[in-house]
């Protein structure tokens, strides 16, 4: 007898039908699955045979056969452990439903018979609806994951006795319940915390405002990377289309937190700088998100810049311009969203005290080149702001009582600025200042006379490329729109500038 039960599979971040058929044939007993099944799913014969016998059923002797259609797509992982059950019991005749082709099954199943839960499941959930089924059958704990297509009935199960007597309708499987969001992280970290700055902590309030990627420079224990980690403080929540995204993502990673069906808080990604290419754009026989997807709506903080290989920074330039990577394999290319802040401290030699007011640089002037060389031209080119974090005087580390500026204080003028922005661009698909293409800069971003005079000043006396210059702009529009103003005025131009000033001091 052939029977079949629907499941759904991944390619990226679309998910598709997958048909499981399974045939029971008299003959010699063997068991085989074909269509293209990677070594995951053909081990899947040993988990379903042994899961059958210890929950009491009957595992046919006979020649099975099982398919999962379309054929010419690769499958794998675990997930059609538990489909392929379901069709095996229906073929065999232990079991019968007669709704079964509205239903869908997904799971790794145990050998005692339990259900463990599997990766990517949020997508497949949301494409599940499309396709007709009305009945989506999870393991227990992806049920947060699986709550959030509340547009059809997922229901989770601790085990297969408890879908075996929901399909012959002895026994129902509650619906899972209202979906858990993300609460915020219990990390306690906040702008008042660091003390002085004041110029860094502006440029990371326009960084967080218009989604500017930023550089920072100072020697060791000035703060960089105690500003750069509380960043995230200062960027508003995402929107339910941003947690659905980056929660996608991070479902097909396996990263989700457990007991949460929904991001909501920006995620912020710090991978060490030993990490390779693919670890950064992702990859794999099926490709998987590397660290620039699953920073997407969030921040990339990249410490030690120039510690990271070549290969890993230029891998960069791309995403960073068009908020997207591609990555081709044998198997076929997958795109994945990749659209982040990035945020990247570095020493401004190998000691780390070139330029410090009072600590002696160690570094011969070869060392020093050598050392910054290693950041590209057109990398550097592609970040928006270039900050210097000087060292901390003792006065300001020491000083009792002062109470410097909250991150909620400063989170406020961003949302107010990123409001400015979504209804500014309201009828175009871009968000954020730094999104600005250049068919659109003249509309949005223009200049008076005097303006438009200082800008070419600095164009030529700095020697700006047309990207720097384009940067510049946006800059200087999320400067006004912190400062609520309409037009671009002479001083927010002139504190652009200052950010886009120090690749001159240190690669020239």
């Amino acid at each position: 007898m052939v029977s079949k039960v629907n499941s759904l599979g991944l390619f990226g971040l679309d998910a598709f039908k997958i048909e499981v058929e399974s045939s029971t044939e008299t003959g010699l007993p063997v068991f085989e699955i074909v269509g293209l099944p990677d070594a995951a799913v053909k081990e899947a014969r040993n988990r379903v045979r042994s899961a059958i016998k210890n929950v009491g059923l009957t595992f046919p002797i006979s020649r099975i056969t099982v398919n999962l259609s379309p054929a010419d797509i690769k499958k794998e992982g675990s997930i059609y452990d538990l489909p392929i059950l379901v069709a095996l019991l229906l073929s065999s005749k232990q079991i019968s439903c007669n709704f079964i082709d509205e239903c869908a099954f997904l799971g790794e199943v145990a050998l005692s018979g339990e259900l463990r839960p599997v990766r990517g499941l949020l997508p497949m959930a949301l494409k599940a609806k499309s396709l007709g089924i009305n009945r989506l059958f999870i393991p227990f704990e992806n049920a947060e994951e699986g709550s959030i297509a509340n547009k059809i009935g997922v229901l989770p199960a601790k085990n297969i006795v408890e879908i075996v007597d929901h399909l012959q309708s002895k026994k129902e499987i509650k619906y899972v319940a209202k979906p858990k969001i993300q609460i915020k992280p219990d990390v306690n970290l906040d702008f008042s915390q660091v003390k002085g700055q004041f110029r860094a902590k502006r440029a990371l309030e326009i960084a967080a405002a218009g989604n500017h990627n930023i550089i920072l420079i100072g020697s060791p224990g000035s703060g960089k990377s105690m500003l750069s980690k509380r960043l995230p403080t200062i960027l508003p929540k995402m929107s339910y289309e941003e947690s659905i995204e980056t929660t996608k993502i991070h479902s097909i990673s396996g990263l989700l937190p457990k007991g949460v069906g929904l991001l909501t808080y920006r995620p912020f990604r710090a991978p060490h700088h030993t990490i390779s290419a693919a670890g950064l754009a992702g990859g794999g026989t099926i490709p998987k998100p590397g660290e620039i997807s699953l920073s997407h709506n969030g921040v990339l903080f990249l410490d030690e810049l120039p510690e990271f290989s070549r290969s890993a920074m230029e891998i960069l330039r791309q995403p960073i311009e068009d908020g997207v990577i591609t990555i081709s394999r044998v198997n076929g290319s997958l795109s994945y969203p990749c659209s982040f802040l990035l945020i990247a401290a570095m020493n401004p030699c190998p000691c780390g005290y070139f330029g410090h007011p009072t600590k002696k640089c160690r570094c011969s002037e070869f060392a020093i080149r050598r050392y910054l060389s290693k950041i590209s031209g057109p990398l550097i080119d592609r970040l928006d702001l270039h900050v210097e974090v000087p060292p901390v005087d003792f006065e300001e580390i020491a000083t009792f009582g002062t109470k410097e500026e909250t991150s909620d204080k400063i989170l406020a003028r961003v949302e107010k600025a990123r409001k400015i922005q979504l209804k500014r661009y309201e009828n175009l698909d871009i968000s954020y200042n730094s999104k600005l293409d250049s068919s659109l800069l003249d509309k949005y971003c223009k200049t008076s006379g005097v303006v438009k005079a200082l800008i070419e000043k600095a164009f030529n006396s700095m020697n700006l490329s047309a990207r720097a210059y384009s940067k510049l702009l946006k800059i200087s529009r999320t400067i006004a729109d912190l400062s609520g103003s309409e037009n671009i005025e002479m001083d927010h131009v002139l504190e652009a500038i200052q950010y886009r000033s120090l690749d001159r001091k240190y690669w020239m």
